[in-house]
């Protein structure tokens, strides 16, 4: 088996430069590091880990095997991997990385393959393909697993259909849970990132244009908010009438997929679910629209039924593809339908990633600490972690938040003073 798997080791200087200034932004990981690089609460411990393959990634990875933990790691999107990046970690920093940005489907799942066959005690997950991979073809793996954390809303769905199944057979944390990762990776980190991206690949004015996003989730929030900062006319498409009405009063349209395909001139998917646009929206759509993902997996645009309409396609330009439809029109469907922050930009800035992986180092230190004493199913981060983070955060802003003084704890407390 190789050592690694990676594009090209002469890419890591630059990869290290991108490392160390997302460091900058990572205050809070970079106090659990100083805490872990003492205690050393991973000793022992080897950790397999399927993420995107970015430099915030990097410094969650470094700072894990600061903690003791022999790691090894693999992308969780075969667009996602930073080059520079996987290179910069396997030469500098010892860790062996399988990932290459633009890999086959194939290889995809022998890179998840070599991370396995380092016989993980804990795997770390973005969208629950390595937990899957160890429950259908590594079976003989899993004794020896103490646990594992999920990264995004796309891995919790799998993981909690897994458990409600009964095939769940190690306890997971869903990181993707906590607050201070849901509140902010999503809303804020997904919303700029989205639109980076888009941006990158297409180089258009959002102002004036119809945007409409596909799910009012956290991260629907947070690509609607974005979009309509920058001018953008936002139509909402959702299934859930709370979210629907939530996104109403938030002040922007909603209406089906139906409706929404003749109006847009963007669309964007962020649904965690299959097939969102489909034949009948595509036929609809106006010539020149651009149609792009930022759910975790690329099944929320059907792409096989677009190729089965289309009579020609071609690359207009990097991470867009334009297909020339029966009817004359010309779609562009952006990064082959895959995570457009991850794949036409760089993800998430290093700020909000620095709670999402303060989120998921403490985890790793909670399933260690728990060892034999969890069931197999999809735990919340613990309370008292998530709120501990956001208290690094706000110090390392230079934020001061107010105190209950001794009054007013006793008459949260106390039920007998009324009107």
């Amino acid at each position: 088996m190789k050592k690694y798997d990676i594009k090209n080791l002469k890419l890591a200087v630059t990869g290290k430069k991108k490392i160390e200034w997302a460091e900058k932004q990572m205050p809070v990981l970079r106090l659990i590091r100083e805490e872990f690089k003492k205690q050393k609460p991973l000793k022992n411990i080897v950790l397999g880990a399927c993420l995107h393959i970015t430099t915030e990634t990097a410094n969650l990875l470094i700072t894990l095997k600061a903690a003791g933990a022999e790691v090894v790691a693999c992308a969780s999107n075969p667009l996602s991997t930073q080059d520079d990046t996987a290179a910069a970690l396997v030469k500098y920093y010892g860790i062996p990385i399988y990932a290459i940005k633009g890999e086959t489907n194939k290889v995809y799942y022998e890179h998840i393959k070599s991370v396995l066959s380092y016989k993980p005690n804990i795997t770390m997950d973005d969208g629950a393909d390595l937990v899957t991979t160890l429950h259908t073809t590594h079976r003989h793996l899993i004794s020896s697993i103490i646990g594992g954390s999920e990264e995004t809303t796309t891995g919790v769905i799998r993981l909690k259909a897994m458990e409600e199944k009964g095939v769940l057979s190690y306890p997971i944390i869903a990181v993707n849970n906590a607050m201070t990762k849901h509140f902010f990776d999503n809303r804020y980190g997904t919303g700029q990132s989205t639109i980076d991206g888009i941006l990158r690949a297409t180089n258009i004015l959002l102002a004036g244009l119809n945007f409409v996003v596909c799910g009012y989730g956290w991260c629907g929030r947070g690509i609607a908010m974005r979009a309509h900062g920058a001018g953008a006319n936002v139509t909402v498409v959702e299934v859930d009438a709370i979210r629907a009405l939530e996104a109403k009063m938030d002040g922007y349209q909603v209406m089906p997929m139906k409706e929404a395909a003749a109006i847009g001139d963007i669309f964007v998917t962020a649904t965690g679910d299959v097939s969102v646009i489909r034949k009948e929206h595509f036929l609809k759509m106006k010539n020149g629209a651009i149609v792009a993902n930022s759910g975790h997996f690329n099944v929320e645009i059907d792409l096989k039924e677009l190729e089965k309409i289309s009579v020609s396609k071609k690359e207009a330009r990097p991470f867009v593809m334009e297909y020339k439809l029966k009817n004359g029109k010309i779609l562009n469907v952006l990064a082959d339908g895959r995570l457009v922050n991850l794949s036409a930009a760089e993800g998430h800035p290093a700020a909000v990633m620095d709670m999402s992986f303060a989120n998921q180092a403490k985890a790793a230190e909670y399933l260690v600490k728990m060892k034999g004493k969890l069931e197999k199913r999809v735990y919340d981060v613990p309370e008292d972690v998530d709120r501990k983070i956001a208290e690094l955060k706000l110090k390392s802003m230079g934020i001061e938040i107010e105190k209950l003084t001794e009054k007013q704890k006793k008459y949260m407390q106390s039920w007998e003073e009324g009107t």
